[in-house]
Order: C-alpha cells, then sequence, then structure tokens
C-alpha cells in the first residue's frame, strides 16, 4: 500500500478511497494453504489438487472465479473456471502434470451479464415490467468486440432474435452467455495472493525403508564388508517388499579420536569407528571408505537396485572428523577455540570428540553452502535420488531451504528425509522448509491414546498439508524400550502399526532377527552397530521376514495403505486393540486394520458407524469386509462387526471393506 504519511491530507485521502475502491472483492480462508502461502503445499503430481476459497463483494452482482497456475519459472498462466459451492465458498480443481514447483492463485470479477440474467428473470418472474432491462442486455452486447466471426455471429443473431420477438428470454441462453464471458472486459478484476505448492513424484508419499549398515554385510564373520556384499543381499531385501535401501554413512572414516566400542573413548587397532565421522586422508563426503570399495562399485550397486524395483537413499550428515581434508583446505570453514583447537560437537552433557561441525554461518559461507550442495549432486549423478539428512536441526534454517530448493531446481524427483528427534515446532518448520518427508514420534507412541491424538494431530489440517511421517520403529540410535524383551508379538504389532498407519515407513536392520539386547536402563543398543562390524545369519530362527514381506506385499496390493492423510480411526470397545480404516487418494480401494497394543487373546467390536467409502458421486456403507490374508468375508450387521485376535499367531488383523 501506498506510504500515505508522508502526503497531503487531501491527497492522501484520494489515494486511500481509491485504493479501497479497488479492493472491492475479497479472497478469504483460501484452502489448501501453509502459513498463509508462506511455504508451500505437497502433493503428488499427476493428480488433482483441489482448492476451496470464499470469494465475495458488496452488493448482490454476480461473481466469476478462475484458478490459475502455473510452474514457478512459467510465465504463462492455466486457469479453469471455479465453481460457487455454498455460502460464497468456492472450488475448482488443477493437475500439476509433471514434478516440480507451481504457484497458484485465484482470479475473480463482476460477471455483469450473469448479473443481467439473474435481475431479469426474478422480476420477470415477478411479472415486473422488463422493457428497461431488456435494452440493457441491448447494450451490453453492443459493446462486446469479438476477434472471431463465429461469437460475433452469435451475438448478432441474438440482438436479431429480440428484434424479431421483443423477449428477453432470447439473452438466456447459455451458448450466448458462455460467447459473451469469452469477451467480458471482466470489471473489477481481481488476483488473490500467489500460493507455493510442490508437486513430487509417488515415492515421496509412499515407502518402505530398510536400513543397514554396508560395512556389517559381510557373510564372513570379522570381515569388512564391501559394495559387493550389499549387491549380494539386493534381491533379499527386495524379496521382503522394500522400496528404499537406505545405507548409513558410505564415506571415509577418521581416525583422530575414533570411537571404540559402545562409543569407548579410546579406540583399539580394529575397531573401524563411527561412520559419522566423516572424512580422512582418503577423502570426505565425495569419497567412498576405501574398505567399501570403488565408485564402479556404487554405480553397480544402483543398477543392482533399480533392476530389482529398489531405489537407494544416502545418509547425508553435515559434519566432519578431524581428519576431513576441508579442515586443512577451509579451515575458515570452522569454529576454532581461543587454544586454537577446533571446537568439537557437543550435545551437552554428552560429547562428540570424533567429529566437528561447520559452521554453516561462517564469513566464506556461499562458498560452504555450495561445497555441501556439490556433495549431494555428487551422488545424484551416480543415480542416487533419496537423502536422509542427519540431525537437520542443528543447522540454520535458511541453509536448508536454499539448499532443497537449489537441488530440486536440477532434479525435481530428488527427496529429503529428516531425521529431527527433536522439538515438534522445529520438526514441522523443517517440513515446511522443504523436508518431502520427516521422522517422527511413532517410536515412543505405544498406548491406545498416544497413537490416535498423534495420527489425528499428523492428519489433520494444515500439518497433512505439509508434514509427510515416515515412521521408524527403531534405527541404530533408539532401541526402545517396547521391544527390549525381544517379544516376538511386540515387534510383529510395532511393524504392523507403522506400516499400516504410515505410508512411509522404515525399519533398521536386525529388526527381523528381534534383535534387542540394550544398555541397561537406556533406549540404545548393547554392542551398538555404530562402533562395530555385526555379522549376522539373516534366516536364524525366530525371525519375522515373512511376517514383514506379508504387510510389505499387503501395503501394495492396497493403496488405501499407500496414503497416511485419509485415515479414520473405528469405534473399537477394547483399549488394548486400535481400528482404523483408510482409503486410497482415487476412492478405489478401502481397508479396515485392527492391532493389538497388549498380549493375549483380544475380542472386540469394530464399528463402522455411518463411514462411508467409494467415490465422491457415489459414496456408500461398508456392507462386507474381506480378510486380506485368510480371504475369510464377514457381514457388517448393526454398524459393525465382532473380531478376535490373538497376539500368539498375529496382533494385526487386516480387512478390504467392500460396498
Amino acid at each position: 500500500m501506498t506510504n500515505i504519511q508522508r502526503l497531503s491530507p487531501a491527497v492522501a485521502s484520494a489515494l486511500s478511497a481509491s485504493e479501497s475502491a479497488a479492493r472491492r472483492i475479497f479472497f478469504e480462508d483460501i484452502y489448501p494453504a501453509v502459513d498463509g502461502g508462506r511455504f508451500p503445499v505437497k502433493r503428488i503430481a499427476g493428480e488433482d489438487v483441489g482448492v476451496w476459497a470464499d470469494i465475495f463483494r458488496d452488493g448482490h452482482d454476480v461473481l466469476a472465479a478462475t484458478l490459475c497456475w502455473r510452474r514457478h519459472d512459467d510465465p504463462h498462466w492455466q486457469s479453469t473456471p471455479m465453481q460457487l459451492h455454498v455460502n460464497d465458498r468456492w472450488h475448482g480443481t488443477f493437475r500439476p502434470a509433471t514434478p516440480g514447483r507451481y504457484v497458484y492463485a485465484l482470479v475473480a470479477w463482476t460477471d455483469a451479464f450473469a448479473t443481467w440474467q439473474r435481475d431479469y428473470r426474478l422480476k420477470r418472474d415477478a411479472g415486473l415490467d422488463v422493457a428497461t432491462e431488456c435494452l440493457v442486455a441491448c447494450r451490453l452486447l453492443e459493446q462486446l468486440k469479438p476477434a472471431d466471426e463465429a461469437t460475433a455471429g452469435r451475438i448478432r443473431q441474438a440482438l436479431a432474435d429480440f428484434d424479431r420477438t421483443a423477449s428477453g428470454d432470447v439473452f438466456l441462453d447459455e451458448t450466448l452467455a458462455d460467447a459473451v464471458r469469452r469477451l467480458d472486459p471482466r470489471p473489477d478484476l481481481s488476483w488473490s495472493a500467489l500460493f507455493p505448492l510442490v508437486a513430487e513424484r509417488p515415492r515421496a508419499r509412499a515407502g518402505a525403508w530398510y536400513e543397514l549398515f554396508p560395512r556389517s554385510q559381510s557373510p564372513e564373520p570379522g570381515r569388512h564388508g564391501t559394495l559387493d556384499d550389499v549387491i549380494a543381499r539386493v534381491p533379499d531385501i527386495a524379496a521382503l517388499g522394500f522400496d528404499v535401501l537406505y545405507l548409513t554413512p558410505i564415506h571415509p572414516i577418521g581416525r583422530k579420536n575414533r570411537k571404540g566400542r559402545n562409543n569407548a573413548l579410546t579406540a583399539g587397532p580394529n575397531d573401524p569407528g563411527s561412520p559419522y565421522a566423516i572424512g580422512s586422508e582418503a577423502g570426505g563426503h565425495d569419497a567412498l571408505h576405501p574398505e567399501l570399495g570403488l565408485i564402479d562399485d556404487f554405480r553397480r550397486l544402483v543398477a543392482a537396485c533399480r533392476q530389482h524395483g529398489l531405489e537407494i537413499a544416502l545418509d547425508f550428515a553435515v559434519q566432519c572428523s578431524p581428519d576431513h581434508p576441508w579442515l586443512k583446505e577451509h579451515p575458515e570453514w570452522f569454529r576454532w577455540q581461543p587454544d586454537g583447537t577446533v571446537k568439537y560437537a557437543e550435545n551437552p552433557p554428552k560429547k562428540y570428540e570424533d567429529i566437528v561441525n561447520p559452521d554453516l554461518f561462517c564469513a566464506d559461507r556461499a562458498a560452504l553452502w555450495s561445497a555441501l550442495r556439490d556433495v549431494i549432486l555428487f551422488w545424484h549423478r551416480l543415480g542416487v535420488k533419496i537423502f536422509r539428512i542427519d540431525n537437520p536441526h542443528t543447522k540454520p534454517f535458511p541453509f536448508w531451504e536454499w539448499l532443497i530448493a537449489e537441488v530440486q531446481a536440477v532434479d525435481p524427483d530428488v527427496i529429503f528425509l529428516s531425521e529431527a528427534f527433536t522439538r515438534p515446532k522445529l520438526m514441522k518448520a523443517l517440513a515446511k522448509l522443504g523436508f518431502t518427508q520427516s521422522y517422527t514420534y511413532f517410536t515412543w507412541r505405544t498406548s491406545k491414546g498416544e497413537l490416535t491424538a498423534y495420527l489425528q494431530e499428523l492428519t489433520g489440517y494444515p500439518e497433512r498439508e505439509y508434514f509427510r511421517p515416515n515412521f521408524f520403529v527403531n534405527t541404530p540410535d533408539i532401541n526402545p524400550y517396547h521391544l527390549q524383551s525381544g517379544e516376538p508379538w511386540m515387534f510383529k504389532s510395532r511393524v504392523a502399526l507403522a506400516a499400516t498407519l504410515s505410508s512411509n515407513y522404515g525399519i533398521y536392520s536386525g529388526f527381523e532377527l528381534l534383535e534387542h539386547e540394550p544398555i541397561p536402563g537406556r533406549e540404545e543398543y548393547l554392542d551398538s552397530e555404530k562402533y562395530e562390524i555385526k555379522s549376522r545369519d539373516w534366516t536364524r530362527p525366530g525371525n519375522i521376514r515373512d511376517y514383514i514381506a506379508q504387510l510389505n506385499r499387503l501395503r501394495r496390493e492396497n493403496p488405501a495403505l499407500l496414503q497416511t492423510a485419509d485415515l479414520r480411526f473405528a469405534l473399537v470397545d477394547n483399549d488394548n486393540v486400535i481400528g482404523f480404516i483408510k482409503e486410497s487418494v482415487q476412492h478405489d480401494n478401502a481397508v479396515a486394520v485392527a492391532i493389538a497394543l497388549a498380549p493375549g487373546r483380544h475380542e472386540f467390536w469394530f464399528h463402522f458407524g455411518d463411514l462411508q467409502i467409494g467415490p465422491p458421486a457415489a459414496r456408500t456403507h461398508v456392507r462386507f469386509v474381506e480378510n486380506l490374508v485368510t480371504g475369510e468375508r464377514r457381514p457388517i450387521e448393526w454398524g459393525g462387526v465382532r473380531l478376535v485376535i490373538d497376539t500368539g499367531s498375529d496382533p494385526a488383523l487386516l480387512f478390504r471393506c467392500l460396498p
């Protein structure tokens, strides 16, 4: 708005009145939007985006509105008419065809001809004289300047019909109204603010992640694993039904202050150190740990994964060992103590002597930021399109917003997973800034009330528009208390919850073997793989590999489970059982899930109530449910169905809902 304080009172008053007159049309309560349009809404490319808004003006004139959109770097707008729903609420849809960044806006104006048509009908039907209204219609049509002969001919025909019949009804024809709309000068034309949107590929919304340490994949105990060993495991991981193979850092590991087993301050001569202490004389973030292999081996790993329907996700940790080449090449990128030593990473009372953090707000930050971006692009050129970012909440927000935008400008298919177990508002801010997916508090939500409240938060507005949860059941850092007893039913229950509540979920390798030994009194693994090489028999007795494979198969066969936002909790009359229904984006698949949260045999009533499924124009109540494992079909009676779960066999029941 003009700064009127510096103008004379008379001029300021005139300008203020002029500006106010130009704002006759209001846009309010625009959906979807994140923080009023400061941050982008997230959607999947190729799917419709529904946009709603309150659009109104003073008086009784009829409005027209369109929904406009374009790619953020395209100067040309596309548009589609919006429809009035009820009570000044308008609706329109558009479809971003390919992944990328878009903007959308609403445009509205006074529709003079539609206003005339409405007023004419009202007066005619009331038996009033409409002669003047007919003259007004003639003037409106005569003032139009059609460029094509077909439109000009339609208008001439309407005027001729009026001259012949003297009836204003000839101006109510819809083909005439369409012609007039194309020529309408659109008085009071107004634009809303612009709203950003990110359209992403389907993997952004749904995927099953399998995390492993490459150095632990050797079939020979005591031998450091190689990328060839990882390649040998790819068919097995794919057979379990996973979509993403997530590798912890694969870069050279520093020797200075290297940690020993169980995070000991002093490493033994054969201790491999933490892969998160990145960098040595062998290179930094764009190098491979020498014992893993060569860059050509990595290319072969990417190709093997692609052949088996898997994608590689790499860990990106913005941290260095004291041996990282950058400390010598760019000492200005780090913080140095008054005594001349570099400042080590800390999370009081924890101290990480084997890690130093670059100063992302140093004087030479432009070069540092570019170097980190180039690391991502280096691995992207080798075929990596998914990056899990370690501890992003400890780095500046502006850096992530810039980095993600820079990388996705090169390839909008790149996915970023935020590993931020921190305060809720920080986690949500990172999602707003561009992270595709986010770690969550699922790991610590165990009761029915906790899970229900948390999922209602994540699937509510506006969180569902920008925060995509990824439910990891465990991580190398977190051995949750509820898994530490090693009970198979609990492992099954937790992976079933993760795989069905969220469309993105993950396990850290060893989970399928029921690994659970903790450091006493702590949510950490004893003999943590972060500090030593593990050797495992991946088929040892007691594993739940088949159970996980079955869950992943059911996910792929039921698109309702491959989305998170459309989730409705069911009334279940047993506090030890949680129940919910999910429906696919296309409304062609609905799944009901019941999962036990305590051991034993549980009888309960799963109540559907008034819940309806199916396409928007043909919603209907659920009449039958079909067990996705056994194929048994049960009718819905009195609004629900009585079920039994025995955790000794399976703590979860999954049903297809049928009309």
